[in-house]
């Protein structure tokens, strides 16, 4: 974003929005195409980002089975005020 470092994401998407309704149905298409690749790019960054960390898919896995079993508890129920 060269030298706009201090707009934020509202002004950001605001004018993000402004340029796609500027935009031919072909150029919105193609424009939306490349937003889904940003975001499976970042989604992907950070599933790599978690798999990198000792332990945490075979934690992720216990905690899928946990959950798949109901062997969870309420949140309330741990719920420390603090």
């Amino acid at each position: 974003m060269g030298g706009r470092q201090g707009v934020n994401t509202s002004a950001i998407l605001t004018e993000a929005k402004h340029r796609l309704r500027s935009l031919s149905p072909e150029r919105l298409r193609a424009a939306n195409d490349f937003l889904a690749y940003l975001q499976e790019r970042e989604e992907n960054e950070a599933t790599i980002e978690l798999l990198n960390i000792p332990g945490f898919e075979a934690a992720f896995q216990r905690a899928v089975e946990q959950a798949d079993s109901d062997d969870v508890a309420r949140l309330e129920d741990i719920r420390r005020d603090v």
